[in-house]
């Protein structure tokens, strides 16, 4: 009785397959690669730059969750970074270019959530045109040219963000853990998380229980934006320098985390520790790979292994109240909106 207590316990451990499936990876690279994981370089490495990807997954997680896709986010990254480099360069103030990097990215997700929520339109073709309209705005402006800022690097901004505890743990890790706490809270213990995944799950229903679906959805997507500028200053500061297709790696990867972390691709049901250790699993097989002497082809093969594992394993381990695969697709946040 006691041991069926504890499985029982364990089972209902918050994304308890993709934390597996994690720990596995590391295993077989520790196994492959003892010589470099048994180190504490890599890990640091990862804490580096895995933190502007996985802050962008946890924003996407809300947004998932609500139902809806944002495929934005990559050239937010890059207008947001250019605003940030242009406020610093012209008026050698880095606290005002971050309020204002911030203001950029609610700029871009609120006229996504006025498409998407007032207007209509479905969230893939707003986000996707907004992707390729941002993008032109910063290369515009910026002249199609890179702007570095390494005297950032003399004010406490850069310290503040991208810092190094003791000279060697990574404060942007601590930014992207503090960021999972505060939207772990959002999901599933303030009112705008329920209002979120009600949406996910039944929008006719969340409006039938009070639920502002307009509001929430221009909220939801300005929240996104802010987010994703957050994760455009951490990942300038850190290379001290802008570049006008610095966000264009970031999507599929992100999205990977998202899924790969058991996120209903139907929405109502997303998880925030999920597509923290899918980041990490995500930001970490590159440098596995080619670690463990495998070669850096097989890095995309490997990460499609593992994605199909963790979702067969989330399936697995799902409640017998989880839709069918095809119903899944079918409802998919892809598809929502483009149907009669």
């Amino acid at each position: 009785m006691l041991l069926q207590d504890t499985v029982s316990k364990i089972k209902k451990i918050e994304s308890l397959p993709i934390i597996l499936v994690y720990f596995i990876v590391m295993a077989s690279f520790l196994f492959m690669a003892p010589r470099v994981f048994t180190g504490y370089r890599i890990y640091m490495s990862f804490l580096q730059t895995v933190p502007p990807m996985l802050v962008l997954a946890l924003g996407l997680t809300l947004v998932i969750t609500a139902g809806e896709i944002d495929l934005s986010f990559s050239a937010i990254i890059a207008f947001s970074g250019f605003v940030f480099c242009y406020f610093f360069r012209t008026f050698e103030a880095p606290w005002l270019a971050f309020i204002m990097a911030l203001a950029s990215g609610a700029l871009v997700g609120c006229i996504n959530g006025i498409l998407i929520a007032k207007i209509g339109v479905p969230s893939i073709m707003a986000t996707l045109a907004a992707q390729f309209f941002w993008n032109g705005v910063t290369i515009l402006l910026s002249g199609g040219l890179s702007w570095n800022i390494k005297e950032i690097k003399e004010y406490s901004i850069h310290p503040f963000f991208v810092g190094r505890i003791g000279g060697i743990l990574p404060i942007q890790s601590i930014w992207a853990l503090l960021v999972a706490i505060f939207l772990w809270y959002i999901l599933n213990r303030h009112v705008f998380g329920e209002h979120i995944s009600f949406i996910g799950d039944n929008v006719d229903v969340a409006r039938v229980m009070g639920v502002n679906v307009i509001a929430t959805k221009i909220q939801l997507f300005t929240f996104m934006g802010m987010i994703s500028s957050f994760a455009a200053v951490l990942l300038t500061l850190e290379m001290i320098n802008f570049w006008t297709t610095q966000g264009a790696g970031f999507l599929l990867p992100v999205m990977a985390a998202v899924f790969i972390g058991g996120t209903s691709i139907a929405g109502g049901k997303g998880t925030i520790v999920g597509s923290f250790f899918g980041a990490y699993i995500v930001g970490s097989l590159e440098a596995g790979v080619v670690a463990s002497g495998i070669g850096g082809y097989w890095t995309r093969l490997v990460t499609g292994f593992v994605m199909a594992i963790s979702v067969i394993l989330n399936t697995m381990l799902g409640t017998s109240k989880e839709k069918k695969v095809k119903e899944k697709i079918k409802d998919s946040v892809f598809l929502k909106g483009l149907k009669k």
